[in-house]
Order: structure tokens, then sequence, then C-alpha cells
């Protein structure tokens, strides 16, 4: 398990074989703050994920379309419920997202690497959620799937 304290606040990441289990078993990742930005990490790890079989849903309201997909103003938008919530928001966005990553029926939450909110962090462990922060989903995809 990856240890971390930041602004004294400890919080400590999911082990290699569980990020691996939530790399198998998720179909459908929501991307908030992706960029239709060619240039930009998110469109990057969205694309990725995308050519690796992932269904991904852009979360942008200044967005109508990201990667051929249909993109949403908010997680109360979308049709269905994901299975992780991909966040490129700056910190201080996280702790909301993750309250409505909650009442989009999220199990998982990934703070992409670079977004660092122990405050985030908590919350979605109060409430039941698996938290996974500043890692990149497609770094880890290529160190535990490839």
């Amino acid at each position: 398990m990856s240890k971390n304290t930041e602004n004294n606040s400890a919080w400590m990441n999911p082990g290699s074989d569980q990020i691996k289990d939530i790399l198998e078993k998720a179909r459908t990742i929501a991307i908030v703050g992706l960029s239709s930005n060619p240039d930009r990490p998110s469109h990057g790890v969205a694309k990725f994920l995308k050519e690796k079989g992932y269904k991904i849903i852009p979360v942008n309201p200044g967005e109508d379309s990201i990667l051929d997909e249909k993109a949403y103003p908010d997680l109360e938008s979308l049709p269905e419920t994901p299975d992780i919530v991909d966040v490129f928001r700056r910190p201080e966005h996280a702790p909301e997202i993750v309250e409505n990553a909650v009442k989009s029926d999220a199990r998982i939450v990934w703070l992409q690497e670079g977004v660092i909110s122990p405050e985030a962090f908590q919350i979605g462990r109060d409430k039941g959620l698996t938290m996974v922060m500043d890692r990149c989903m497609a770094k880890e995809y290529r160190r535990l799937m490839e």
C-alpha cells in the first residue's frame, strides 16, 4: 500500500492487487474534467482507456462531445452509473466531486496524478467508496495489465 502524508492527513491507496482488480472489473469510466484538447493529459488518458476497451463518459460542462462520446455537464446528468469516477480537476474541486460521486452511486473515485486532496479522500472513505489518489490510471494499467 502507498502511504502518503499531505497537509498533516494520512491517506493510503489500495495495493497493487486491488488496483489491478479495479481495472479488470471496471467497464465504464466517467472522466470529470476531460478536455477536448489533445495536448491535455486528460485527453491522452481517456483516449488510452477507450482504446483498451473501457466505455468513457466525458464530464465537462464546456463540451458537447469528446473522443466521439457525448459529454455531460456533471455527474448528476449521467445516463448510467459509472464503475469509476476519474477526476482531472484541481484539488480544491475534489471534495465536491466526491460528494457528487456518492450521489451518483459510483463505488470508486480515482483522483489522477497531481490531484491530492486528503479531505476528498476521507470524504469518499467515510461514505464507503474505494479511493485512489495521485495515481495515473493509464500508468497503472500499463504497470499492472500489460
